[in-house]
């Protein structure tokens, strides 16, 4: 793997940080040519105003880390980050509707989403560790269906993150039609470049400056 740098979406999901960090970032994947910079959306205009004119994209999460809102209120959200200037939606998945079969739910909130994204790509958090084989595959099946561009292991907060048996399946459910993104708990260049080679299109990471020491 000649360039880590462009599946990575360096990543601050932390409410404790000041503006300093939010620039540091984005200073760093300017640097490194990271893919995008992923932050809360209340940091978004400082990440827009840094990467303007630059390569990596401005992106943020959406119903962050539960997924338990409305459509409606995922969509006034997702509205409100694409207004601030957000070039991807990482928009976290009704999955406590998932397992509880209200498949309809889920399809809603995401399609929610996706057409006020328009053509802003949404990536759809799944939340693997809570989700067994089949429902993994239903949940990337209505990924599919609502027309997300991608769908997404891990949030990073919750029991479990990314494994290479979730990504391998994903990418056998979503085919060559979306992306798919690694996260939650990816330290090093070893376990980056394992996802990758599972079929992994993004990686999701705060240890984004770890790997890129490794490599």
């Amino acid at each position: 793997m000649d360039d880590i740098s462009k599946y990575i979406d360096h990543t601050l999901l932390k409410k404790e940080v000041t503006k300093e960090d939010i620039e540091k970032i984005s200073d760093e994947a300017i640097k490194h040519g990271f893919k995008a910079v992923c932050v809360f959306t209340e940091f978004l205009p400082i990440v827009v105003k840094k990467l303007q004119g630059k390569k990596p994209l401005p992106i943020t999460v959406i119903d962050f880390p539960l997924g338990e809102k409305s459509p409606k209120e995922k969509a006034k959200e997702a509205k409100k980050a694409i207004d601030l200037g957000a070039k991807e939606i990482d928009m976290v998945m009704d999955f406590m509707a998932l397992k509880n079969r209200d498949f309809q739910k889920v399809f809603d909130g995401i399609k929610a989403v996706v057409e006020v994204a328009k053509d802003i790509p949404v990536k759809v958090i799944i939340e693997t560790c809570y989700l067994n084989p089949l429902e993994l595959a239903s949940a990337c099946t209505i990924a599919k269906l609502a027309k997300a561009k991608f769908v997404k292991t891990s949030t990073g907060f919750a029991k479990g993150g990314a494994t290479a048996q979730d990504i391998v399946l994903m990418r056998n459910i979503v085919g060559d039609d979306l992306g798919v993104k690694a996260s939650g708990g990816i330290k090093t260049l070893q376990e980056a470049l394992l996802f990758i080679e599972a079929g992994a299109t993004r990686i999701g990471t705060s240890a984004s400056m770890q790997l890129i020491k490794e490599k």
